[in-house]
């Protein structure tokens, strides 16, 4: 409490001297005490009040407990400097919130990377986690889970002039194309550092690498080819070759991205040449059309034409072998009888002379009549006889 001058002056009188708040005499105007070099401790120095004691106390455990202040000697009306355990206080209160501000929650599909000085210290899973704040310890949470895509050359509606592409034949196409991309989710080795943290402590914008990777991907890669491949038939082979050189520079980079899928949108000649470029697609396509119809009467035509020949061919060795069965028959036989009429040469004559005659006469009308007439019919119906030899 303020001290108050107890002597009953108003201490405005030269002559009368103002007891301090132990009861010691005050300060005279000129600075010094009361006669009293030592300070006012002398022997004429009265005893402290007890209840100016207790007052002062309840005072000072005032100001401690709720912060209310006096006004300091004098009546400045300046607020007194806060006492030591206040002090305490209010630097546990700053040393608790900054280990609070340490809390943070890592979700399922996220991973956290931690950085020591911005250097790597580690990388935490799902859960509640602390780490030492700012400025000893930072945390970047990243959705490791989270597939993103990349599009350039935008679509065959509203074409961008990212996509505007030039062929080794010297022909301008625009394509398009879409990269799907992910944070790689691989095992390491000890030591190594994870592809989480590459992809947070490497690189500084990853969409942009991603996007200028592909786009130089897609110019080298179309730059190779020309343009009916392109727009035809190796549209499959050309997306895979990207997503392979695509890939292969993020590695080179170190960058802990991969490559989903890498999908070819639309691919064809820019609006000021289509018409043109549609009428040349109409003269192949009539072309091939021709081309195909003439191989298909040739599908046709050339089987026949071949079985035909195979058929002769079979023929002709049927006949021949035939003919050359027939001709080892008859010799066979030939030899068969050479040998019987060495045997018994007349009885083979005569066998042969009757044969011939059999053969020669079977087809021919006869009438045998005996020349001697005995025993025989003189009347004969040559009619009957040369109708039955005709059935």
């Amino acid at each position: 409490m303020p001290w108050k001058d107890q002597s009953g002056g108003n201490g405005k009188d030269s002559g009368s001297e103002s007891s301090g708040p132990w009861g010691q005499p005050g300060k005279r105007p000129g600075g010094q005490n009361g006669g009293n070099s030592d300070g006012g401790r002398g022997p004429g120095a009265g005893a402290p009040d007890l209840e100016e004691l207790l007052k002062s106390g309840r005072e000072r455990f005032r100001r401690a407990a709720g912060g209310g202040g006096g006004r300091g000697r004098g009546g400045s009306g300046k607020m007194a400097v806060p006492p030591r355990n206040l002090l305490v206080l209010g630097a546990l209160a700053l040393v608790g919130f900054w280990l609070f501000s340490g809390i943070y929650q890592v979700e399922n599909n996220e991973q956290a990377v931690v950085t020591t000085f911005g250097k790597y210290s580690g990388v935490q899973g799902a859960g509640l986690r602390w780490h030492v704040p700012w400025p000893v310890q930072d945390v970047t949470v990243v959705p490791v889970s989270q597939e993103r895509s990349t599009e350039i050359g935008g679509t065959e509606e509203r074409q961008t002039a990212d996509g505007l592409m030039l062929t080794s034949d010297l022909n301008i196409v625009a394509i398009g194309i879409k990269v799907n991309w992910a944070i790689k989710q691989r095992g390491y080795e000890q030591g190594e550092m994870p592809d989480v943290a590459k992809y947070v402590l490497k690189i500084e914008k990853p969409e942009a690498l991603v996007r200028a990777v592909a786009e130089s991907t897609l110019r080298e890669v179309v730059g190779a080819n020309e343009l009916d491949p392109v727009i035809s038939d190796k549209r499959n082979d050309i997306a895979e070759e990207m997503k392979q050189e695509i890939q292969a520079t993020l590695d080179l980079y170190d960058s802990g991205i991969e490559i989903i899928r890498l999908n070819l949108g639309h691919a064809g000649p820019t609006p000021q040449v289509k018409p043109a470029f549609d009428e040349v697609i109409d003269a192949r396509s009539e072309a091939q059309e021709t081309i195909n119809k003439a191989r298909g009467y040739a599908n046709k035509v050339v089987p026949e034409a071949r079985g035909q020949a195979q058929k002769m061919m079979l023929d002709a060795e049927a006949y021949a072998a035939r003919v050359v069965a027939e001709a080892r028959g008859k010799a066979s036989r030939f030899n068969a009888i050479y040998s019987e009429y060495a045997k018994a040469p007349e009885v083979t004559r005569q066998r042969m002379y009757l044969e011939t005659l059999e053969k020669v006469l079977s087809g021919t009308d006869k009438i045998i009549l005996d020349q001697d007439g005995a025993g025989t019919v003189p009347y004969l119906n040559v009619n009957e006889l040369t109708r039955r030899s005709e059935q």
